[in-house]
């Protein structure tokens, strides 16, 4: 299976110290300013994931719908999570220059 680089940057980015994993660290990063980029799980609720969109629209955050809870929390160490937030600006670039976001809205 090839590596994916999404993933691959998501746990870069929580060995940085510069990921938010949950619901309440990822809304108190988007509210207060410091998430440059929140990535939600495809398989999340549809309410949840409406929720995000009107939260990151809001506060103008980028935000997209990326892999699994599974997947998303294996790459940070965890069972699994359903939203991530990240809260370097330079990583977040990194990030969302790998993928297409419009194709995973």
């Amino acid at each position: 299976m090839k590596p994916d680089k999404v993933l691959s940057m998501l746990g870069i980015a929580k060995k940085a110290g510069s990921l938010k994993s949950g619901t309440f660290q990822v809304e108190e990063a988007v509210k207060s300013g410091t998430a440059y980029l929140v990535i939600g799980a495809m398989d999340g609720s549809d309410r949840r994931k409406k929720d995000i969109q009107n939260m990151c629209s809001f506060y103008e955050t980028e935000y997209f719908f990326y892999g699994t809870k599974e997947e998303l929390g294996k790459c940070i160490g965890k069972e699994y999570t359903a939203l991530v937030a990240i809260t370097d600006e330079k990583l977040a670039h990194s990030i969302t220059d790998k993928i297409d976001i419009k194709s995973f809205r």
